[in-house]
Parts: C-alpha cells; sequence; structure tokens
C-alpha cells in the first residue's frame, strides 16, 4: 500500500490518458480519491470523488486541494506536430495559470506532498535527454509555447522549496505517452492515437510522414501512472525524473505494430517530403531506475493492442471528451 492507504489524494485531468490509471491504482492502494477535470463524470474511476471545473481559476483550485493529503497534478494540454504553434496561446496561457494557481493553493492549504508534471518538450533538440541538461538551452522551437510553461512550474516548484522549505514536491517528465482515454481526434492528437482513429476511418493508403526511419521514446499510460505513484514516494524533493520506456521504437515498427492489430489493415504510404526535424529523441532512464525504482514493463505491442481494443469499444464516444482546441474561448 505504500505512504497512500487512507489518504486523500487529488488527481487533476483525472478523466484522461494518465489520470484514469493513476486514479485507479490510487483506489487499489486504499486511497480516497477526488478527480478534477472539465470532462464528464462517466469518464472517471467508479469510487472518486469528482468535481467538475477549471484550474485556471483560483477559486475552484482553493476548492479541490480543500482537505486534501496529496495532490498529482496531471491535467495539461498536449497536441500533435506543429499545433504547438499555430495554437501558441491555447497552450501557453492554461498552463500558465492553472500550474501557477495550483500550486499557491495546495501550498495554502496545507498538502503535504505535491506531483507537478511536466513534459518531455521541456528539452533542447539534442538525441538523448538527461534530466540535468534539460535548461543548457532553449526548448525546440515547435514546442517552445508549452516547454516554457512547463519550465515555469518546475521553476515555480524549485522556488517554493528554497523560500518555503516546502520539498516533498516530485516532478516528473514523462516522454510520448499513449493508451486507452487518450485525445483521438486526427486534427490535434499525438501520433499514436492520431494513426489509430486514421486507420480505423479506413484511411488506405495511410500517409505518414518521413521515412520510418525516426526514433522516439513511446511509454504505455499504466507505466506512467505507476512512475508518479513511486516519484511521489521515492522522489519528492525538486529532483526532476524522466519517466519513458528506456527503449528505442523507430516509427516504422510502430506503424507496423498498430497496423497488425487495425481490422482490414490499410497499406502504407511514406511521405518522404515531411521528415522530421528531429531524427532521434530518447530518454535517459537512469535516475528513474536508480532514485524510484521505476521500469517500464510494458511491451509497445502489447500496450498497442489495449489501446486499440479500448478504441473498438469506445469508438462512439472517443469524440466526447473536452477538447480546448475545439473551443473559441478556452478561459471560459
Amino acid at each position: 500500500m505504500g505512504i497512500y492507504k487512507d489518504k486523500k489524494v487529488l488527481v487533476t485531468g483525472g478523466t484522461g490518458l494518465i489520470g484514469r490509471s493513476l486514479g485507479e491504482l490510487l483506489l487499489q492502494r486504499g486511497a480516497k480519491v477526488r478527480v478534477a477535470s472539465l470532462d464528464d463524470e462517466s469518464r472517471c474511476p467508479k469510487g472518486v470523488e469528482f468535481m467538475r471545473g477549471n484550474l485556471m481559476h483560483w477559486d475552484f483550485c482553493k476548492k479541490v486541494v480543500k482537505d486534501m493529503d496529496y495532490v498529482f497534478h496531471v491535467a495539461g494540454i498536449k497536441g500533435s506536430v506543429g499545433i504547438g504553434n499555430s495554437k501558441a496561446a491555447s497552450f501557453l496561457v492554461p498552463h500558465l495559470l492553472f500550474n501557477t494557481h495550483l500550486l499557491e493553493a495546495a501550498r495554502q492549504a496545507g498538502v503535504e506532498r505535491y506531483l507537478y508534471t511536466s513534459s518531455i518538450a521541456v528539452y533542447p533538440p539534442v538525441e538523448l535527454f538527461v534530466e540535468d541538461k534539460a535548461w543548457d538551452a532553449p526548448p525546440h522551437p515547435s514546442d517552445k509555447y508549452a516547454a516554457w510553461a512547463k519550465r515555469m512550474g518546475e521553476l515555480q516548484a524549485e522556488a517554493y522549496k528554497v523560500e518555503y522549505g516546502w520539498d516533498k514536491i516530485a516532478i516528473v517528465r514523462p516522454a510520448n505517452v499513449y493508451g486507452p482515454y487518450d485525445n483521438f481526434d486526427p486534427k490535434t492528437a499525438m501520433v499514436i492515437p492520431a494513426l489509430i482513429r486514421r486507420a480505423m476511418d479506413r484511411e488506405n493508403p495511410l500517409v505518414v510522414w518521413g521515412d520510418g526511419s525516426e526514433i522516439r521514446d513511446f511509454i504505455f499510460s499504466r507505466d506512467v501512472a505507476k512512475g508518479m505513484l513511486l516519484a511521489l514516494e521515492k522522489g519528492a524533493n525538486c529532483t526532476p525524473i524522466n519517466l519513458g520506456s528506456g527503449r528505442q521504437t523507430t516509427i516504422k515498427e510502430l506503424v507496423e505494430t498498430i497496423i497488425k492489430y487495425i481490422p482490414n489493415p490499410p497499406s502504407i504510404r511514406w511521405d518522404k517530403s515531411k521528415e522530421a526535424k528531429q531524427k532521434v529523441r530518447l530518454m535517459d532512464t537512469t535516475r528513474a531506475r536508480k532514485m524510484i525504482g521505476f521500469e517500464a514493463t510494458t511491451p509497445l505491442s502489447e500496450g498497442i493492442k489495449e489501446t486499440i481494443d479500448w478504441y473498438l469499444k469506445n469508438a462512439m464516444d472517443v469524440d466526447k471528451r473536452y477538447n480546448v482546441f475545439k473551443k473559441d474561448n478556452y478561459m471560459e
């Protein structure tokens, strides 16, 4: 049970990709879980307390952290390549607001432990992402708005340790996360859910950017949730921790794995005119292994199959999730 039995724990974004798995794991460990989300309550695990509202609003942040022992701040905005700049304000402003408000509300409320979810995007354009090298240069231009907001969240946590002595804050930087409850809108989704959706919608041939040689680090959502539990318990000292699979996956291998589990699979056409600007993006997972004893255990094929099986069962509902990019006013 670790440190979680009978503790009151808030999970922001607890209806989404990582938060849903995290809520389930916390319930299994005997925690009393509260979920804060803009989504519908039906996406929550059974047995949690649900609070619907916007974390960009200070009053809602104060309300959701009240009486909590621990907070997992998982809520965030993510999107496909290119949308990070075209929807610059939709990335930057909400992150700055809800990251700042929630941590300050938690401090004022006397929350004991807090986990801040940063991002792989905070890293500069290098091939191997090592935690202590993140601030050596600016983030990649395609990620800069979300990345700088995430960096400011990390800096805020450090500032609270320096001024207030609050050293029970964990910082995690997940790799490319995939799994059930993701955003499957092909216009805004990340690569795995977008490919699954387009293949399910019978796009044939399925057009994939690049030549398939690009290398990435993909990690299943439930593995990330397990890493977060370990980080809050064993690594809550404001030291950033990468949560990656520790495995190199080419885009070609990824596409072939997805197609293997698609009913009536399409043919593949590689669009080599749109190659990725970064050929290799991998995470060093040494710190996660040594500091908190974390290693991802879900093979890519198993995680992809579970994700596609979930999609097949929930195809009618995947577009009902809250999507900030479909809102004219993200401040609502």
